[in-house]
């Protein structure tokens, strides 16, 4: 299945204010439900346990509602984790209206001194780039952040891009009923990710498969 770009129509602010309110409410269940929430979860609490630190402050790049991130403070708070959480987004108006520190921009230009983050993070983020601005994305974030890079994103494959259709009916926006499979279309495969990755001056990249069709990623520092 070879790797297909196409347009978002969330990613380009393509609807009513009331769609794109059905849409983000749309990716908080799918990351819900399909394993997104989880895969943050799991990674960061690595990030946690190398670090052999409680305290972690994290940058969400593409944070849209902030769901993911705030899913993962909620939850490692009851291990004794504590996250603070800063959300940015390209399109302000994706971000929560309230709920810590929001900002609206560039995730190849973050707007942020070296070293101010113990981790930069994305959740189905990393697809909308191409290789060469997915590399870009990443070296920005490694030097924003102090600890690693935590990438979660969708895998490509057939079988995935069958059960994205036969979900359709969960949604409640037309643009995630155009975004969904175009999100599948345009997802790296492990090799893909790993084979881009390997290029960046990175300590080292650990690459693993998460439920449901799902691929983390920790470039560390």
């Amino acid at each position: 299945m070879q790797r297909k770009v196409i347009a978002e129509l969330l990613d380009e602010d393509l609807g009513t204010p009331s769609e794109i309110a059905a849409s983000l409410a749309d990716l908080r269940h799918i990351n819900n439900w399909f394993g997104g929430m989880l895969t943050t979860i799991v990674l960061l609490r690595k990030v946690a346990r190398a670090s052999e630190c409680n305290r972690l402050s994290l940058l969400e790049v593409g944070a849209g509602s902030g769901a993911v991130p705030q899913a993962a403070q909620k939850t490692l708070l009851r291990e004794g984790i504590e996250l603070q959480v800063t959300l940015l987004d390209r399109v302000s108006s994706h971000l929560p209206a309230h709920g810590g520190a929001l900002l609206a921009g560039d995730a190849s230009h973050l707007p942020f001194l070296d070293n101010a983050f113990d981790v930069v993070s994305s959740s189905l983020l990393a697809h909308h780039f191409e290789p060469e601005a997915l590399r870009l994305f990443v070296s920005e974030s490694l030097r924003v952040c102090r600890r690693a890079v935590l990438i979660n994103d969708l895998i490509r494959s057939p079988v995935h891009l069958a059960l994205v259709y036969l979900g359709l009916p969960l949604f409640r926006s037309r643009l995630t009923r155009h975004d969904a499979p175009a999100s599948v279309r345009q997802a790296y495969t492990v090799d893909e990710m790993q084979n881009l990755l390997s290029q960046l001056r990175a300590r080292r990249v650990d690459i693993t498969r998460h439920y449901l069709y799902r691929i983390g990623v920790l470039v560390w520092k």
